[in-house]
């Protein structure tokens, strides 16, 4: 009997299935670099507000404490989301007549609140509590970044789980003095300088390696 295909055809055979092999894995690398992409996570982008606040001015420039905007994070689940009022406690005297607060003075007049762009904005099936972070000792800048340096906010990181497991894996690393909590040097830079000492802090503060699913997802 004749022989029905050439005897290279072995040798494309091979190459296909070796090729075959580096294409699927390199699809799925490219999709994996693709899910960390800011353009899905939206990291490092600003987000367009309906008046530009600057962190950069009220932060690091006049030095607000963050709970002076955001009142509960010390309690509730949700950072908080400062009322009208709490603009109008400075802006009632400085910058009075300025166009660009003029949505703020509107809200004040008619009590309707101003409706902000949310940055960090986590999955509805994704449970976290800022109070049980702040209160254990993890800074503001660790998962926000330098707001003092932010004219804009944006997300400064993935907010991918990974993200969060691999700080939960390793505490000792995000975890300084609670006192410390609102300081925009209080991250890594901080613990270099001598700030903190992450390990005790764990015991001080009773914190643990919490990576069981039910930790985030309830």
């Amino acid at each position: 009997m004749s022989q029905i295909f050439h005897p290279s055809t072995n040798t494309i055979s091979r190459a296909s299935i070796f090729g075959a092999v580096f294409l699927v894995g390199g699809g799925l690398w490219m999709l994996q670099q693709v899910n960390r992409a800011p353009y899905v996570t939206q990291a490092f982008v600003t987000r367009e507000q309906p008046v530009p606040f600057s962190h950069a001015h009220h932060v690091g420039g006049i030095g607000i404490d963050c709970r002076y905007c955001h009142t509960t994070v010390e309690t509730s689940a949700f950072a908080g989301i400062p009322p009208t009022k709490t603009c109008m406690n400075c802006h009632a005297q400085l910058y009075n007549d300025s166009p660009t607060l003029e949505p703020v003075r509107a809200s004040f007049r008619t009590g309707m609140p101003l409706v902000w762009t949310r940055v960090h904005d986590l999955p509805d099936f994704v449970y976290f509590d800022h109070s049980i972070h702040v209160n254990k000792g993890v800074a503001c800048v660790t998962c926000h970044g330098r707001v003092d340096r932010m004219a804009l906010v944006w997300q400064e990181s993935s907010l991918l789980m990974e993200w969060c497991v691999e700080c939960h894996r390793h505490p000792e690393v995000a975890v300084g003095p609670r006192d410390q909590v609102t300081n925009p040097l209080a991250g890594a830079a901080a613990q270099h300088a001598g700030m903190r000492d992450g390990a005790n802090l764990l015991k001080q503060y009773g914190v643990r390696t919490r990576t069981d699913c039910s930790t985030c997802h309830r």
